[in-house]
């Protein structure tokens, strides 16, 4: 099993005859910090319970490196878990915290001394051993947390969620921290969130979940850049997806006209997903564009502007520093490597028109369904 401390075998799991998951499988390297990542409901945190031993899977197989830990209970595996409530005990100060599990193990008092201190200082609360917890913020809780966690050194650590109830400037410098944590202990990390921008900035093996499966597994840089299906596109940053037509290997037609592209692989006139990251769009004067559209809104963003733009009625997303007002006709230039193309899927046609964009509710209302819905509405008042 090579060097992989975590293998997943054909993992099914059904609550009250709901499937969950199934036919599911992982491996996770030694060292490795692996997020797990997707919307509510997809499965992720039903994985990481079953990693931990809080859950048993209706069939398959957990491996510990060559060890079956299917039926050991989760004080038995050589895990420890950081949930979103970092359940803290708080009678104790932060000392007794840490050094908690250690008691429990017997360790002798030199032992429990050296690795509280050190623990704390990792987590930078050197000095905080005799505060209360309830007398700590949210953050200084959560480091405690981990620093417990850390203390029975783990071969693996996994996280639910554990910096969701933080702030947004505090949740960014966490997630530096945990990352330097992880890197300065070797200990494996499996880390649950539907933040994708905190997957991206985190991990080293990004596995995107939805509706109990496995849609793609890799780097950020390969998850972003080269998405395999519409819903890994759009739920990793914002997407433009269309619907096109590979005319042959590095040739894609849409809207009307052919592009340039590096993909191949694909059948001759095979019909694909055309994927155009809103960053990479570049804006010039329409009668330069390889695309001319109107500006429908504009957003300020701080560092950008978020420009809705309207091709032959789909909406793109285009991301720029420069301001144009609604109402401007642009043109567009699409570079070669700007352009990917992915296989039709499930989830072909449910993503990219930027009509269902948030701040395009109004421009997307259908003036039938509108009319509908105000006659019934006027003659629930007769």
């Amino acid at each position: 099993m090579n060097n992989s401390v975590i293998t997943l075998k054909n993992i099914a799991v059904s609550f009250d005859g709901e499937q969950v998951l199934k036919d599911f499988n992982l491996s996770i390297s030694d060292g490795e910090f692996v997020t797990l990542l997707g919307p509510s409901g997809c499965g992720k945190t039903t994985t990481l319970r079953i990693i931990g031993g809080f859950i048993s899977p209706t069939d398959g197989d957990v491996f510990f490196g060559e060890k079956n830990v299917r039926d050991l209970p989760p004080y038995k595996r050589e895990v420890n878990t950081i949930f979103q409530r970092y359940a803290l005990f708080p009678h104790m100060d932060v000392y007794e915290n840490v050094a908690f599990g250690l008691r429990v193990q017997k360790k002798d008092k030199a032992d429990i001394e050296e690795t509280v201190e050190k623990m704390l200082s990792l987590v930078n609360l050197k000095g905080f051993e005799h505060r209360k917890v309830s007398t700590l913020s949210g953050g200084q809780q959560q480091r405690v947390a981990i620093a417990r966690a850390l203390a029975n050194r783990p071969k693996v650590l996994l996280l639910d969620e554990p910096l969701a109830a933080l702030d947004l400037k505090l949740r960014k410098d966490m997630q530096n921290e945990l990352k330097n944590m992880q890197k300065q202990l070797g200990i494996t990390f499996v880390y649950v969130t539907h933040d994708q921008e905190e997957a991206l900035s985190m991990s080293d093996t990004v596995v995107v979940m939805d509706g109990g499966k496995i849609q793609q597994i890799g780097t950020p840089l390969d998850i972003y850049n080269e998405p395999v299906n519409a819903f890994v596109a759009d739920f990793i940053g914002e997407s433009n997806i269309l619907d096109g037509v590979m005319k042959r290997d590095f040739v894609v037609e849409f809207f009307g006209r052919t592009f340039d592209c590096l993909d191949s692989g694909f059948d001759e006139n095979e019909p694909v997903d055309v994927v155009i990251r809103p960053e990479d769009i570049d804006i010039v004067e329409p009668i330069r564009g390889h695309l001319t559209g109107t500006v429908t809104s504009v957003t300020f963003k701080g560092v950008h502007y978020e420009t809705i733009v309207d091709f032959k009625g789909f909406k793109w997303l285009i991301q720029t520093t420069d301001y144009y007002a609604p109402g401007t006709v642009i043109g567009i230039v699409l570079n070669p490597e700007d352009i990917h193309i992915m296989k039709k899927s499930e989830y072909s046609g449910l993503f990219g028109d930027y009509s269902s964009y948030s701040e395009e509710f109004d421009e997307m209302a259908d003036p039938e369904i509108d009319l509908v819905e105000e006659t019934k509405e006027a003659e629930s008042y007769e």
